[in-house]
């Protein structure tokens, strides 16, 4: 099984920006997508033998989320209990007999950490959440979770240290969550390598020379691990300030 997750920056300028090319070349069971910035009727996506279920924000051009699969649920939620900005469009979960997928668009905590207090309460929110599902059945968490979590996952470690995204609270909680039976999937696989990012700021030059951070993940229950095949970035997929993630599975 194949799993795409994408921070699209605007699903409807990423589509004028090659999104259908690479949507209909990857053939994915499960595409992913946050930050879709589009409210419902604002855009007629055709992905044919695929079913489409969205979450917008409430307020226009921000935020939400969307999940396009091959395979039909047993059901869909959108959002948690007692959720930390329930009205912006930040999770859908998708169960399925044997497994459930959950996309995520985590909040960041702000340039100035005016939201960092926040933030910190959604990452308890969820990891809680997120625990729960394990108990029931393997989980599959991915989406731009807005952190770098270890040196290895940014560039500039030094200048970042305490800015929002590279905060030692914000990158604490990801170990919290790993600790209690979760794997980062692509860490798995290169558990000591440098310079794999998804996420560029739009500065001039930025992206050509690779300053970047890797925000986005797929996490997954420990007792999936044996299944993953691949857990790569396509770092060279443009059409959003992120690049496209993948992960393959042997089954779930």
């Amino acid at each position: 099984m194949k799993f795409i997750s994408w921070n699209v920056n605007g699903i409807r300028a990423c589509v004028n920006k090659g999104f259908l090319d690479y949507f209909h070349e990857m053939q994915a069971d499960f595409f992913c997508i946050q930050e879709t910035k589009c409210q419902e009727g604002q855009i007629d996506l055709q992905l044919k033998g695929y079913y489409q279920y969205w979450h917008s924000a409430v307020k226009k051009g921000y935020a939400g989320t969307a999940v396009f699969t091959k395979h039909k649920p047993l059901a869909v939620f959108y959002g948690i209990e007692n959720e930390i900005a329930p009205d912006e469009g930040r999770i859908i979960t998708l169960e399925y007999e044997n497994f459930y997928l959950v996309n995520t668009y985590t909040p960041n905590a702000k340039r100035d950490l005016t939201r960092l207090i926040e933030r910190l309460l959604w990452e308890d929110r969820m990891a809680n959440y997120l625990r729960e599902l394990d108990a029931k059945k393997p989980v599959i968490y991915c989406g731009d979770l807005n952190v770098a979590h270890g040196e290895l996952d940014i560039k500039n470690v030094k200048s970042n240290i305490g800015n929002s995204g590279f905060t030692y609270e914000e990158r604490g909680k990801m170990t919290d969550l790993l600790d209690s039976g979760f794997t980062d999937t692509f860490r798995h696989f290169h558990p000591n390598e440098t310079d794999h990012y998804t996420w560029w700021s739009y500065m001039s030059k930025v992206r050509e020379r690779n300053i970047g951070w890797r925000i986005d993940y797929f996490i997954i229950s420990n007792r999936l691990v044996e299944q993953i095949e691949e857990a790569s970035i396509h770092f060279q997929v443009l059409g959003s300030d992120h690049c496209p993630i993948v992960l393959k599975l042997k089954t779930v």
